[in-house]
């Protein structure tokens, strides 16, 4: 409890120092990513499909201001917020927000983490969604220490998936399968993708469905707890590979891993994809790229952005990425903290199949297809 004190007194003095540099008066925060941020990792939704959730924290240069309806506000004060040198604002659940938010905003210049249009009540706003968003990307200790948790328990969540489900079984009984493991540990499922045998080469991002399952099968989790997102994929095949199978795993592994390895402190984003780019050619898959974007930095969103040719932005220490790189039949995708010294797999667990490759000296560990 009182390092969630101490990060939030951090984070909200971070975006305090974005007021002084954008010359705002406040920003109103509405999205989930952005509670959990502030907050070190409390939430205030609802509804779980929501990009938002059912209060708003408004930033000052003195002060912090929650408003939630009588509705929410009693358990928000008590347990997602308790602690925080906080303003409760309660209007009735039927007045909403709109008159609140103008009587504390009149006036004044404010920031907002979504369309401004959007905010009911606000008259004069900007949107700085994505100013707010890079204070989030390198990662302090303690969101370091509760993402590893995170991605273990999400890994662990896919892979003993793989080794316990059975042939027969539909793709909606696969998904209904993992999804247990995560809600006991009070973990959202953010995303779930499940495609078996011909559905794994037809389609690159596929929702799961009734088909039963022969031989092949994949698996995506997209993993939330406390704003942060832990990514990972894994495949399992009953009987022999394929020889397209058992060549195309081994060249995903040389792209996933050149990917991985140039994500570095310094280096530009849309460098690291040049050289995804350059892998995928010398791999004779040339276009593959083209169906599937390539990922890019994660943390408090699936992808911060898609990481493209163009992309703008460095590589920072401290900061995760998520590469998912695929040919046909087969996707590579971990989650990636980026180290000084060397960057670190999150979802790797050591129980599971690895292709090792050798690079300068080191052997390195990429996900391999489990057979059995």
């Amino acid at each position: 409890m009182e390092k969630d004190l101490l990060m939030a007194e951090r984070q909200i003095a971070k975006v305090r120092q974005l007021l002084v540099e954008l010359q705002l008066d406040g920003v109103l925060l509405r999205k989930r990513r952005s509670f959990s941020w502030l907050t070190g990792g409390r939430v205030h939704h609802i509804v779980n499909t929501m990009e938002t959730g059912v209060v708003d924290l408004i930033v000052f240069p003195d002060r912090l201001v929650c408003i939630a309806t009588k509705m929410e506000a009693a358990r928000i004060h008590d347990e997602e917020l308790r602690g925080l040198p906080v303003e409760m604002v309660t209007p009735e659940w039927m007045e909403g927000h709109e008159r609140a938010i103008a009587d504390l905003t009149q006036g004044l210049r404010i920031g907002t983490d979504v369309l401004p249009q959007s905010v009911a009540g606000l008259a004069d706003g900007r949107d700085v969604s994505r100013q707010l968003a890079e204070l989030s990307y390198v990662l302090s200790d303690e969101e370091i220490v509760r993402y590893r948790r995170l991605s273990q328990t999400a890994a662990r969540a896919v892979e003993s998936t793989c080794w316990e489900i059975e042939t027969g079984m539909t793709e909606h009984e696969i998904h209904a399968h993992l999804a247990p493991k995560l809600l006991r540990e009070g973990i959202n499922p953010q995303v779930v993708l499940v495609a078996t045998d011909e559905r794994i080469y037809n389609y690159r991002h596929p929702l799961p469905t009734a088909k039963v399952w022969e031989r092949y099968a994949m698996i995506v989790l997209c993993a939330e707890q406390g704003g942060l997102v832990s990514n990972v994929t894994r495949f399992v095949h009953f009987g022999p590979l394929s020889e397209e199978v058992r060549a195309n795993k081994q060249k995903l592994a040389e792209i996933d891993l050149a990917m991985n390895l140039a994500t570095r402190p310094g280096t530009a984003i849309a460098d690291v994809f040049a050289t995804g780019l350059q892998a995928y050619q010398a791999a004779g898959h040339g276009d593959d790229w083209r169906y599937l974007h390539q990922g890019g930095p994660t943390g408090y969103a699936s992808r911060e952005f898609l990481a493209t040719p163009d992309a703008v932005g460095f590589v920072q220490e401290n900061q995760a990425f998520a590469w998912n790189p695929a040919i046909r039949g087969i996707k590579s995708e971990d989650t990636l903290l980026v180290g000084r010294t060397e960057n670190e797999f999150l979802t790797h667990t050591d129980d599971w199949v690895y292709i090792m490759i050798e690079r300068e000296g080191k052997t390195y560990k990429r996900p391999d297809v489990l057979v059995r």
